[in-house]
Protein backbone atom coordinates (compact mmCIF):
# COMPACT_ATOMS: atom_id res chain seq x y z
CA UNK A 1 0.00 0.00 0.00
CA UNK A 2 1.70 3.52 -1.09
CA UNK A 3 2.10 5.72 1.27
CA UNK A 4 -0.80 8.41 -0.34
CA UNK A 5 -3.16 5.37 0.07
CA UNK A 6 -2.11 4.66 4.05
CA UNK A 7 -2.63 8.09 4.85
CA UNK A 8 -6.19 7.99 2.51
CA UNK A 9 -7.31 5.35 4.51
CA UNK A 10 -6.65 6.38 7.90
CA UNK A 11 -8.04 10.46 7.08
CA UNK A 12 -11.36 8.06 6.33
CA UNK A 13 -11.42 6.44 9.45
CA UNK A 14 -11.32 9.67 11.02
CA UNK A 15 -13.56 11.25 9.01
CA UNK A 16 -16.48 8.07 10.00
CA UNK A 17 -15.88 8.87 13.64
CA UNK A 18 -16.11 13.13 13.59
CA UNK A 19 -18.82 13.01 10.86
CA UNK A 20 -21.61 11.32 13.38
CA UNK A 21 -20.41 13.93 16.39
CA UNK A 22 -20.64 16.73 13.26
CA UNK A 23 -24.89 15.46 12.78
CA UNK A 24 -25.02 15.48 16.46
CA UNK A 25 -24.06 19.04 16.61
CA UNK A 26 -26.04 20.44 13.46
CA UNK A 27 -29.41 18.84 14.18
CA UNK A 28 -29.76 20.85 17.58
CA UNK A 29 -31.77 22.57 14.98
CA UNK A 30 -33.80 20.82 12.53
CA UNK A 31 -32.36 19.82 8.67
CA UNK A 32 -34.04 18.22 6.39
CA UNK A 33 -31.25 15.87 4.43
CA UNK A 34 -30.33 18.06 1.47
CA UNK A 35 -29.87 21.29 3.88
CA UNK A 36 -27.69 19.46 6.29
CA UNK A 37 -25.67 18.26 3.65
CA UNK A 38 -24.88 22.02 2.48
CA UNK A 39 -24.63 22.75 6.62
CA UNK A 40 -22.05 20.31 6.72
CA UNK A 41 -20.40 21.69 3.49
CA UNK A 42 -20.13 25.37 4.48
CA UNK A 43 -18.75 24.43 7.75
CA UNK A 44 -15.70 22.32 5.90
CA UNK A 45 -17.27 18.64 6.06
CA UNK A 46 -18.63 17.80 3.21
CA UNK A 47 -20.20 14.20 3.18
CA UNK A 48 -21.83 12.67 0.45
CA UNK A 49 -25.38 11.92 0.86
CA UNK A 50 -24.90 8.13 0.34
CA UNK A 51 -22.69 8.28 3.41
CA UNK A 52 -24.96 10.90 5.27
CA UNK A 53 -28.83 9.21 5.16
CA UNK A 54 -27.54 6.00 6.28
CA UNK A 55 -26.03 8.17 9.12
CA UNK A 56 -28.73 9.19 9.80
CA UNK A 57 -31.01 6.51 9.66
CA UNK A 58 -28.88 4.85 12.24
CA UNK A 59 -28.99 7.81 14.83
CA UNK A 60 -32.73 7.59 14.65
CA UNK A 61 -32.92 4.10 15.29
CA UNK A 62 -30.17 4.47 18.06
CA UNK A 63 -32.83 6.91 19.35
CA UNK A 64 -29.98 9.31 19.19
CA UNK A 65 -32.42 11.42 16.94
CA UNK A 66 -36.40 12.28 16.12
CA UNK A 67 -37.69 12.77 12.87
CA UNK A 68 -40.60 14.32 11.61
CA UNK A 69 -42.28 14.33 7.88
CA UNK A 70 -43.23 17.68 6.58
CA UNK A 71 -45.42 17.46 3.90
CA UNK A 72 -46.78 20.86 3.77
CA UNK A 73 -44.92 21.70 0.44
CA UNK A 74 -44.74 20.00 -2.77
CA UNK A 75 -42.18 17.41 -1.77
CA UNK A 76 -42.65 15.99 2.00
CA UNK A 77 -39.20 16.66 3.42
CA UNK A 78 -38.32 14.45 6.81
CA UNK A 79 -36.77 16.93 9.56
CA UNK A 80 -34.28 15.57 11.54
CA UNK A 81 -33.76 16.91 15.37
CA UNK A 82 -31.32 15.29 18.12
CA UNK A 83 -33.13 13.87 20.80
CA UNK A 84 -32.42 14.08 24.34
CA UNK A 85 -30.96 10.96 24.60
CA UNK A 86 -28.75 12.68 21.25
CA UNK A 87 -27.85 15.52 23.47
CA UNK A 88 -26.20 13.35 26.20
CA UNK A 89 -24.21 11.35 24.24
CA UNK A 90 -23.19 14.22 22.26
CA UNK A 91 -22.30 15.95 24.84
CA UNK A 92 -20.40 12.95 26.41
CA UNK A 93 -18.85 12.92 22.85
CA UNK A 94 -17.25 16.11 22.38
CA UNK A 95 -15.80 15.82 26.17
CA UNK A 96 -14.01 12.70 24.45
CA UNK A 97 -13.12 14.66 21.58
CA UNK A 98 -11.08 17.06 23.94
CA UNK A 99 -9.75 14.97 26.46
CA UNK A 100 -8.10 13.03 23.04
CA UNK A 101 -7.70 16.72 21.33
CA UNK A 102 -5.30 17.66 24.31
CA UNK A 103 -2.99 13.84 24.68
CA UNK A 104 -2.44 14.34 20.83
CA UNK A 105 -1.59 18.22 21.17
CA UNK A 106 1.16 17.02 23.89
CA UNK A 107 2.52 14.77 21.65
CA UNK A 108 2.57 16.61 18.57
CA UNK A 109 4.37 19.04 21.21
CA UNK A 110 6.84 16.63 22.21
CA UNK A 111 7.59 15.99 18.73
CA UNK A 112 8.33 19.33 17.98
CA UNK A 113 11.25 19.51 20.79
Amino acid sequence: MSDQDLQQSYSTELRRGSLAIAVLGCLRESYYGYSLLQKLESVGLPIEANTLYPLLRRLETQGLLTSDWDTSQNRPRKYYLISEKGIRVYDNLCHEWERMQESLDLIRKENKE
